[in-house]
């Protein structure tokens, strides 16, 4: 590289790792890089030029090697969420498969508004040697390729086609990954060719700079119609999802209530929102809910949606409300405030609940709260049984309470796909603010493990000496599971509980239910399998580096626990449970699956009669 007094000679590849280098952000009185590193795996397409930039910068920018694209961009995931989208990482993937690996990780990026950057090779601008290994032609536009698929999974998208545009495209792109309402995944593809074609940059790009994540003012207008509604509530409840937690209003979320005296429910994203035992924590809500907040969503009369993009688990497909309750919606996105005809209050949540707040003069009648505490109770004594032990086969539920009694209130707990995320969402009892992460936004098997690894290299950051917890089942751990390998290189500890029920049990309980016959869901109903078997997962654990043990029944799996706890690398606690068996049957709302509206099966069509049967409680998109 040269420079003169005014510009600096710089690759492509150099100059967005240099400007990368020099963006901080301050959180909590503390000046670090917005960019906590990266995860990265190289080929001919990154290898030769971005790979070159980012040797220069391992100290600044650590580069954290994958073991397969998609579970990196779950690692991604995973930190952001851990950092509260304060900060992000990227990742880096060769042209063709290598970065088509990722569409997943970042359709799961976009479904949660989560940040992570993407820098993906791509064919070479010149064209002068097409078709080169892995590169897709397409023969009408020769423009369009691989890296196309991400323009729907991204909230930015940019191919790079000259040095000079990542002076406007860098900036673009950081502002979309910290912008409250439009976060998520962005991202550049980087043409081999171009990584390494040179441009005199202006020196003053790479100057350091000090972010600030935009905090919306909600309208003034839009508040007081707000809170006209909210006074004439009879039987109000607020909802509290995911956005609470980053806007860092926690503490607003409380006050608010506690000033008004408002039961609050959760969505999946929006769990440890509140403590367990917080008096006006009604429990969570929806497919996967509690029935104390369910009974108390279908009474409401005034509906506060807080930082919920209001999905179908969290909704009951429509039919967890009165037709004839109002919603007001206090979102930093447009896109979500406006659903279903909710009153937008379009802001950052810690300011609009303060706002409201203020200028709210209104406590809920007492009959209402004593209603929802008393509901709750109920949840609470089902819960406490559920969890129980002794008696009856081997579960979900179980497991989660044997560690539910023995963590740490700060320990962080990961669930993700399958049947573990009800069971979690369900049965967890929250300790500490912010620890719980279940990923159901876009249902990824196999974010469990990895997503784990990307938060436990947050966690390191700021509570080394807490753990990070993950639930996985035996279908999710077959599919990803290769960054426990990752998690032992690195030196970033994970608990790993694998409770195996044989196969994909929670959607052979969702066939059953259905009417359908088991069929190529558990391992032992599938008819190409002459002789089912099943895997040894403290085997395969132990061969990547972890410490592993299998164990027969929950009090062995305290005992393991405590040993894990205790143990200084990745810890694998592997323990059979009930695929019939031990499901948390209450707490469900209706949920819309396409049925067979005709079948040669009497319970196929017994079945889709009884489904249909709770449709007429759905909102119609109002």
């Amino acid at each position: 590289m040269t420079a003169t007094s005014d510009t600096i000679r710089l690759t492509t590849a150099q100059a967005i790792i240099r400007w990368l280098s020099n963006q901080f952000i301050e959180i909590d009185g503390t000046e670090m890089r917005v960019c906590g590193g990266g995860f990265g795996i190289f080929g001919h397409g990154n290898v030769t030029c971005l790979g070159e930039a980012l040797h220069g910068v391992q100290d600044t920018l650590p580069l954290y090697r994958g073991q397969n694209e998609q579970s990196m961009g779950f690692a991604a995931a995973g930190y952001a969420k851990q950092w509260l989208r304060q900060r992000f990482m990227f990742c880096t993937a060769s042209a063709g498969p290598g970065t088509s690996n990722l569409l997943t990780a970042a359709a799961l990026a976009h479904a949660n508004r989560l940040p992570m950057l993407m820098l993906c090779g791509d064919t070479f601008l010149t064209r002068l040697p097409d078709p080169v290994l892995q590169q897709m032609e397409n023969f009408n536009d020769p423009t369009f390729g691989v890296n196309d698929a991400f323009k729907p999974v991204s909230r930015y998208w940019d191919r790079i086609t000259h040095p000079a545009q990542v002076i406007q495209s860098l900036p673009a792109a950081l502002a979309t990954l910290l912008d409250p309402g439009d976060c998520g995944p962005a991202f550049l593809g980087l043409p081999q060719d171009v990584q390494g074609w040179t441009y005199d940059y202006p020196t003053v790009f790479f100057e350091k700079k000090t972010h600030r994540i935009r905090r919306i003012s909600p309208d003034a207008a839009d508040v007081a119609d707000a809170i006209a509604l909210l006074k004439a509530a009879e039987r109000p409840m607020i909802i509290a999802g995911g956005g609470v937690q980053y806007a860092r209003a926690t503490t607003e979320l409380t006050g608010f209530a506690e000033a008004h005296q408002i039961p609050v429910v959760e969505t999946i994203a929006g769990r440890a929102n509140l403590l367990n035992d917080h008096p006006l924590n009604i429990g969570p809500i929806g497919v996967t809910g509690s029935d104390s907040a369910n009974a108390i969503a279908e009474a409401a009369d005034v509906i506060l949606a807080v930082g919920t993009r209001l999905q179908d688990f969290t909704t009951g497909s429509w039919t967890a409300f009165a037709k004839d309750a109002r919603i007001i919606s206090v979102n930093a996105a447009r896109h979500d405030a406006g659903k279903h005809r909710s009153l937008p209050v379009v802001g950052d949540a810690k300011m609009a609940l303060a706002r409201l707040s203020d200028a709210l003069d209104y406590q809920t009648p007492a009959t209402w709260v004593d209603f929802a505490q008393s509901e709750r109770s109920k949840w609470n004594a089902y819960v406490a049984e559920n969890v129980a032990y002794g008696n009856r086969p081997n579960s979900y539920a179980q497991a989660i309470g044997v560690v539910n009694a023995l963590c740490d209130p700060r320990d962080r707990v990961v669930a993700a796909a399958g049947g573990l995320p009800a069971e979690v969402t369900a049965n967890w009892r929250t300790l500490g603010l912010g620890t719980v992460d279940v990923e159901f936004g876009f249902s990824c098997m196999g974010y469990e493990i990895s997503g784990a690894w990307g938060a436990r290299i947050a966690q390191v950051e700021r509570e080394a000496d807490k753990d990070t917890i993950v639930f996985i089942g035996d279908g999710s751990y077959m599919m990803l599971n290769s960054d426990i390998y990752s998690s032992v290189l690195s030196q970033k500890k994970l608990i790993i509980l694998v409770l195996d029920n044989g196969g994909f049990a929670v959607i052979n309980k969702l066939q059953n239910n259905t009417g359908n016959e088991s069929f190529n869901n558990l391992i032992a109903d599938c008819p190409t399998i002459p002789e089912p078997f099943g895997v040894d997962f403290e085997a395969h654990a132990a061969a990547q580096g972890a410490i592993s043990e299998t164990v027969s029944n929950p009090a062995e799996l305290g005992e393991a626990f405590m040993r894990a706890k205790a143990s200084d690398r990745t810890h694998v606690i592997v323990m059979k449970v009930d695929a019939y068996e031990g499901w948390t049957t209450e707490g469900h709302t209706w949920w819309e699956v396409g049925t067979p509206h005709v079948s040669a099966s009497a319970k196929v069509k017994a079945a889709h009669e009884d489904w249909e049967a709770s449709r007429a409680k759905q909102r119609k998109g109002v």
